[in-house]
């Protein structure tokens, strides 16, 4: 049965390191959230706390309702009800797929474990490759069997930790979508730690971004990206620049671009130098505006390009153009905004 997954406070430390700081998230059963954050912000350790492979310094952990793990006392992993797919996948090399799969269902009747490997089997779609031997299998298939046997003994929660980094970028993508389809089709609450946003929003729910031992915003991926709470999360996800304007009173700026309204969910300062987030698709191009910016590099992306353009102060700034409109470097073009979320910070001077 899956799990919801409640953390409060949560401290971690090697030594006087103090590796997490005071996380707190809640997962509803049945969902999958994501630890996103750059190498070393600590989300491999929060993972860790979770599975009971780490003790806690300080806060709680609750797996479906039941504290787990405090200061002073935690629980075994083998009786939190968690399973875990490590980045080298860790397949036994000693034994078939379908021994892989039936390793943590010993001590069951034999008839149970044949149906469930069979069902495992079905689910990540390698009923045929029963008998073959991990080193037989592609990198894609290999994590399908530590999936399968991952999710072989039910666990309420599932971690994973950084499943697709050891495969190649197209196979990463397309594996990623499939393994959202298995895991909602078992209805397992899931854990995915990742420093790659496209894995995050591909797969989960609800995504926290870490930094520095922290979760400096967990919400959905719309959110992250369209109005993000802090200037770190600003300039994580997605691409994007920072252009200065100049803070009015009734949450207005001014920028080069034009008068923005500042959407009321971010804390601006109310008059002074801000930092406006501009996403590539907030500009859009338009041969009669009256702002104009010059080319100073492109890539092609097949139905678009994403042009480097420099403004009159100076300033650069990304645009998403369909690649219908082929812009010489050096050409100046005509841009306008088209921005239904502005996000602006202090201006970092």
């Amino acid at each position: 049965m899956a799990a919801s997954v409640d953390v409060v406070d949560l401290e971690h430390a090697y030594g006087a390191h103090r590796v997490v700081r005071g996380i707190s998230f809640s997962l509803a059963p049945g969902r999958i959230g994501c630890l996103l954050g750059p190498s070393g912000c600590g989300k491999t350790t929060v993972l860790r706390c979770l599975a009971g492979f780490e003790p806690l310094r300080a806060g709680t952990v609750a797996l479906g309702g039941r504290i787990v793990a405090t200061a002073v006392a935690s629980e075994p992993t083998e009786r939190r009800g968690v399973g875990m797919v490590f980045q080298d996948f860790a397949l036994f090399p000693h034994l078939d797929v379908r021994d892989n799969v039936a390793f943590g269902l010993a001590g069951r009747p034999a008839a149970d474990v044949a149906a469930r490997v069979d069902a495992m089997l079905a689910l990540v779609g390698l009923a045929d490759a029963a008998r073959a031997w991990p080193h037989e299998l592609s990198g894609g298939q290999q994590q399908r069997v530590a999936l399968a046997r991952a999710l072989a003994p039910a666990p309420g929660l599932l971690l994973l930790d950084e499943p697709f980094s050891n495969l190649d970028v197209d196979l990463r993508e397309r594996l990623s979508l499939e393994v959202r389809d298995i895991l909602r089709a078992a209805g397992t609450t899931v854990i995915l730690v990742t420093h790659d946003q496209r894995e995050a929003f591909a797969m989960a729910d609800e995504i926290g971004v870490m930094n520095a031992g922290t979760i400096e915003q967990w919400d959905v991926a719309y959110n992250l990206y369209h109005r993000p709470r802090t200037r770190f999360v600003a300039d994580f996800v997605g691409e994007g620049v920072f252009v200065r304007g100049e803070a009015n009173p009734g949450g207005r700026v001014a920028t080069e671009l034009g008068e923005l309204a500042v959407d009321d969910r971010l804390a601006v300062p109310s008059a002074g130098a801000v930092d406006v987030l501009l996403r590539p698709d907030d500009l859009v191009h338009d041969d009669a505006s009256p702002w104009q910016a010059e080319v100073i590099a492109r890539a092609f992306r097949g139905a678009e390009f994403l042009y480097t353009l420099k403004l009159a102060s100076g300033t650069r700034v990304l645009a998403l153009v369909p690649s219908h409109h082929d812009h010489a470097i050096g050409e100046r073009i005509g841009l306008k905004l088209a921005i239904d979320h502005v996000a602006a910070f202090p201006a970092d001077r």
